[in-house]
């Protein structure tokens, strides 16, 4: 499950309201808590981007409970809880300070009465433990469990407390160089590092031409990164982007030549898609020969009719295959990390692949047995 964040504004000045969420929106921050905010101060915040508000406002994306709204009886608290429900069908975010064990016990009593859908919890000078506690006390329910932190250090340790790590974190800060690394820390929590794998090229030859797609991305892709992608759902070719200079054409440093229509591009979440299924907005994985990840967008994409090679490696005794473009700015990546054009590709070449043993189905990862050939 992905991590997430919010930005928790504590500060009461409307123009610094407004400041913090123009640098949450710009760090890609999408939800703010703001516990007060009148409709007036919503509507102008709705102007400046699309953004989730979650405060005490009923009008606001999300509504937001704290330790006022609710009291010490549990049973109080349902009640309540269930008349919010039975008025509106928005979200629930109850805020609770843990300072003893009967905060921990509301806490999870509310997580588990599926009236609430975010229980944010903010510990007594952050300590761990009521975190750790509840975690494990909720972790087969559909509560997302959040803490609140204020500062970056925090964050991470609420990211990763016995291994799961709580579902988000909500920072509290108006410091635009902190929200930016917060950004940049949620994007490194959710880009898991791939075992990569060493093939060794067995035959490349012509095969004609087919329907070849590029994908243009929204970001750039540094040296030695690109996608993993293949004719084979159980070993995909580490496929260069076109950020390397040639003498033949510009670079496209943010596009990938990746193959035919039919092949497999990895995506978020270890999914797969075919390249003609892929479309402008969707999510992909930039990944770099040490199996470093990132999400990046999907800008374009465009499908040609080009000349195609067969390329044929070989991975553990077995044989995978792929096909690409026959174009100089068309490269893999070797086992040391260096791209090598596909018209430059001898047989022994070693390069870098990603293997798995499930089979696939509507490209998730499964258990079961399939033949590729």
């Amino acid at each position: 499950m992905a991590k997430f964040g919010f930005i928790y504004t504590f500060n009461s000045e409307w123009e610094e309201i407004k400041e913090t969420v123009k640098d949450s929106l710009e760090s890609s921050i999408d939800s703010v808590i703001i516990p007060r905010i009148t409709d007036e101060q919503l509507t102008m915040i709705k102007k400046l981007g699309k953004i989730n508000i979650i405060s005490k406002n009923s009008n606001s994306d999300m509504l937001l409970l704290d330790n006022e709204d609710i009291s010490e009886k549990i049973d109080e608290n349902i009640e309540l809880l269930s008349n919010l429900k039975k008025e509106n069908s928005k979200k629930i975010a109850v805020l609770i300070k843990i300072m003893s064990k009967n905060d921990e016990i509301m806490a999870s009593e509310l997580s588990k009465s599926g009236l609430i859908d975010y229980v944010i919890l903010e510990g007594k000078d952050w300590n761990i433990i009521p975190l750790e506690n509840l975690i494990a006390d909720l972790f087969n329910t559909k509560i997302e469990i959040v803490s609140l932190v204020k500062n970056l250090k925090d964050a991470e340790v609420a990211y990763e407390i016995l291994e799961k790590g709580v579902d988000g974190v909500a920072l509290m800060s108006e410091d635009i160089n902190e929200i930016k690394k917060f950004s940049e820390l949620i994007v490194t929590f959710n880009s898991p590092k791939l075992k990569m794998d060493i093939a060794t090229i067995k035959k490349v030859e012509p095969v004609g031409s087919g329907d070849r797609v590029c994908i243009d991305t929204c970001s750039m892709l540094n040296i030695g990164e690109g996608m993993l992608i293949g004719s084979y759902s159980k070993a995909l070719f580490l496929v260069h982007a076109e950020s390397v200079e040639n003498q033949y054409v510009a670079t496209r440093p943010f596009r990938v030549n990746a193959g035919p229509v039919h092949a497999y591009v990895l995506c978020p979440n270890n999914k797969t898609k075919y390249l003609s299924d892929l479309k402008a907005g969707d999510k992909v994985l930039a990944v770099s020969s040490k199996g470093e990840t990132r999400e990046v967008i999907v800008g374009r994409v465009k499908i040609e009719k080009r000349p195609l090679y067969l390329i044929e490696a070989e991975y553990k005794g077995e044989i995978i295959r792929t096909i690409l473009q026959n174009a100089e700015t068309i490269r893999l990546v070797s086992e040391k990390g260096k791209d090598i054009s596909v018209v430059d590709l001898k047989k022994g070449d070693k390069i870098i692949v990603k293997t798995e043993d499930k089979a696939r189905h509507f490209g998730m990862s499964i258990e079961e047995t399939i033949i590729e050939k």
